[in-house]
């Protein structure tokens, strides 16, 4: 019989993998979305952002707002 950290450590590892195939078939709502990012931060994943990853490139799609205006 598995122990319940056994039986956690396997549904976490499930959550995760479904997450990530959702994500990566384009398949992921808007809410799963959210779900998987809230599932990263309960997590302790953070992301480094570096020369051409795709936060790098998510980054520099965003459009820049003149600071000054906004005020």
């Amino acid at each position: 019989m598995k122990t319940p950290e056994d039986l956690l450590a396997n549904l976490h590892s499930e959550v995760a993998t479904d997450l990530l195939r959702r994500v990566q078939s384009g398949e992921a709502t808007s809410q799963e979305l959210s779900v998987a990012v809230k599932f990263l931060k309960d997590n302790n994943i953070e992301a480094q952002m570096t020369e051409n990853s795709p936060l790098a490139h998510l980054v520099d799609s965003l459009p820049m707002f003149d600071d000054e205006k906004l005020h």
